[in-house]
């Protein structure tokens, strides 16, 4: 029994509130105080005066298209961006890889400067002790060098 109650007042309700969501007569008028009311229904109010409005029905196609639209262009963006980001740390890495080339070139040209200007080159052993090369072993050293002032440098 209560069920029914239930059901019959959950319809009147609906009833209710969908007549006033599907009302299209508008009345707007000034009180004596000056101050604007809008109502549904007429107040008889001398400056009453009744709106009208009209609305188009939302083209639920068109405002799919609209929002997908808005997707593609922010993930066009969003690769846009990410690409970029790309190319520059892959720029920043390939300077990174020159400086440390031309810091190698700068080494080796240096240890070929000291093995062609000196008379006597040494080496420091594990215990830290010097081991002076002799004129084959300085040859070696000295065109061990130019090879990596080869294969490092530029020029």
């Amino acid at each position: 029994m209560n069920i029914r109650y239930l059901l019959i007042g959950s319809a009147a309700l609906a009833m209710t509130v969908s007549a006033a969501v599907f009302a299209d007569d508008i009345y707007k008028w000034t009180d004596a105080n000056g101050d604007v009311h809008y109502e549904d229904r007429p107040s008889g109010e001398p400056s009453e005066e009744r709106l009208q409005f009209s609305y188009n029905r939302t083209n639920s196609t068109a405002l799919e298209q609209r929002v997908q639209a808005r997707r593609d262009a922010g993930a066009t963006r969003r690769e846009a961006r990410e690409e970029a980001q790309a190319e520059q740390r892959i720029a920043a890495e390939t300077r990174a890889a020159a400086e440390e080339k031309r810091a190698r070139c700068q080494t080796y040209r240096a240890k070929l400067k000291t093995m062609l200007e000196s008379r006597r080159v040494y080496r420091e052993d594990e215990a830290g002790e010097r081991t002076y090369l002799d004129e084959t072993a300085r040859a070696e050293a000295r065109t061990k060098a130019e090879e990596l002032i080869k294969e490092t440098c530029d020029n």
